[in-house]
């Protein structure tokens, strides 16, 4: 009678030539990124919520950019006399009027606005609750005179006869380009003093504090600088063009 032996797993199975990854040490590429995928640990070295925002900026600075871009080739390719932006946006002061000055302390409004936010992160990464959250409302209050000053540039506008589908200054598509960006822009500010004041609201609770973490308002601030830039290439194409 034959006996069959049996056969060792080594010469059944092929030997793997590949050595297994010890526990604690990550892959690179991108085997070490499915890895982290499949593992389901952080494929990234930032957090979700800073990089949907990012991806959110992204979007808007597309939706800004087309804005901007049609208002130029609407611009360079009408045949009516485009209105002096130094003409339109003056003030009488003093029965003198001064051209964009309005404009020009809207913008100084702005961009300190953005220089309270970059402090208000900076304290928020030492744990300072009270600088933290004062910083934020007065980056606030700084975003909701913008929006007041800007509402009143419409008012002001509109009482002379601008409309989205007319204006008696010059060409037609002057009022409707004016009322899309300046609108669109300022609707991004005014969710943006609302989205500060919920999280400065927080902070001053300490709900951040039991978390440990206060991520979120950088996140908060990469929002509000975007805002601001954005206001730079307004005021650079629409105001001194």
């Amino acid at each position: 009678m034959s006996v069959t032996l049996p056969v060792p797993p080594s010469s059944q199975e092929p030997a793997s030539h590949a050595a297994p990854v010890p526990h604690g040490i990550r892959e690179h590429g991108l085997r070490g990124l499915v890895a982290d995928w499949s593992a389901d640990r952080a494929a990234f070295a930032v957090s979700w919520g800073k990089a949907m925002m990012w991806i959110f900026l992204l979007s808007d600075t597309f939706i800004f950019s087309c804005f901007l871009t049609g208002y130029m080739t609407v611009r360079t390719s009408t045949t009516v006399p485009w209105p002096n932006p130094s003409e339109v946006f003056a003030l009488d002061i003093g029965g003198k009027p001064i051209p964009l000055i309005l404009i020009a302390i809207m913008t100084f409004v702005l961009i300190s606005s953005s220089g309270t936010m970059a402090m208000a992160v900076n304290f928020a990464y030492r744990r300072n609750r009270a600088r933290t959250a004062a910083l934020m409302l007065a980056t606030a209050a700084l975003g909701a005179t913008f929006v007041g000053m800007q509402a009143f540039e419409w008012t002001k506008l509109i009482h002379e006869g601008v409309r989205p589908w007319g204006n008696p200054m010059g060409a037609a598509q002057f009022g409707s380009a004016f009322f899309m960006i300046t609108g669109f822009h300022g609707l991004h500010v005014s969710a943006g003093v609302i989205y500060l004041l919920v999280v400065a609201r927080r902070v001053m609770n300490g709900f951040y504090e039991r978390r440990g973490n206060y991520q979120i308002v950088e996140i908060a601030g990469l929002y509000w600088h975007f805002v601001d830039l954005v206001w730079v290439f307004i005021f650079a194409f629409f105001y001194l063009w």
